[in-house]
Parts: C-alpha cells; structure tokens; sequence
C-alpha cells in the first residue's frame, strides 16, 4: 500500500476525514484525520458525519488530490483497508451510506467543485455499536496508516519546499 499511495497521491493533498464518533469505528476517519492534524499535517479536515458540508468550500485548484477517510463496508476481514479511486468510489458507494451523500456523490461533487483528484482509504469496521472511541482493532488499522500518512505527507511537505 505504501508504494500505491506514494505514486498515485502526487502534488498537494486534503485529508478529510469522515465519520460519527458516537458510533464506535465509524469514527476511524475523524480519528485518523485529528492524529495527523495533532502531528502536524497541514490540510487535514475533519468533517464529521456530514462531510457534503464542505462541497464549494474547498477552493478549485488548491489541492491536486483528495483523500478522504471513512469506515466503509466491502468483502474482507474488519480492520483491512481498502483504496479506492474516484470512479470506484461512485460505483460501490452510489446511494447507501450512513451520511446525507453517498461516498460516490460526495466524490463526484468535490471532483467537480474542486478539480482534484478524489480517493478513498477505508478500513472496515469491527463494530458501528453505539460506544465511544474506536475497537482495539481499529485503534491498530487507524496507528499503522497514521504511521504511513505521516511518512507520505512529510515528504510531500519537503518536496514543496524545494
């Protein structure tokens, strides 16, 4: 996944995360995103569980990609991790979600809105019970990628300032 996300994440990045943090590891994006915000990532948004509120405030060209970050389901063991780009997004995620726009309508939007490139890194819930914080599983999907997120985006922070 390092590699993956090294060639295909290229130029400047949003990170936004995605998520309810009173319903266990739905709260993996907004978890994630403030652990690389607390680091001091630039461009982290955490936008809760009504992320269609920042369409039309991301401004257009600011950023080359996107990537947002949510629990989301798929086939696969929970804890595993999924990254899907923009056109994935809408044909797995069309209609049902747990916000008020789908993943795939919420990818459209901000494509079009922003001309960046979207993307999606998921990891798949171990349980989206009423509690507060994430599983212990989750607590180790979310420290790995936040491990591998900070790599990424330093160097792409170091790359800029050349």
């Amino acid at each position: 996944m390092r590699t993956e996300l090294a060639t295909k994440l290229d130029g400047r990045i949003c990170v936004i995360g995605i998520g309810g943090s009173e319903w266990g590891d739905d709260a993996f994006g907004v978890d994630l995103a403030s652990s690389l915000e607390e680091a001091g990532c630039p461009d982290v948004i955490s936008a809760g569980g009504a992320p269609e509120r920042l369409v039309g405030r991301i401004p257009q060209g600011d950023y080359d990609h996107i990537l947002l970050l949510d629990a989301v389901d798929y086939p696969g063991e929970p804890g595993s991790v999924v990254f899907l780009e923009s056109s994935e997004l809408k044909s797995r995620y069309p209609q049902v979600s747990t916000h008020k726009l789908s993943l795939g309508s919420l990818a459209a939007a901000l494509e079009y809105t922003t001309g960046a490139k979207i993307w999606l890194l998921g990891a798949k819930p171990f349980s989206l019970a009423r509690a507060a914080g994430l599983s212990a599983g989750m607590k180790a999907t979310s420290e790995a990628l936040r491990e591998l997120l900070l790599e990424l985006l330093s160097k792409r922070e170091l790359a800029a300032d050349d």
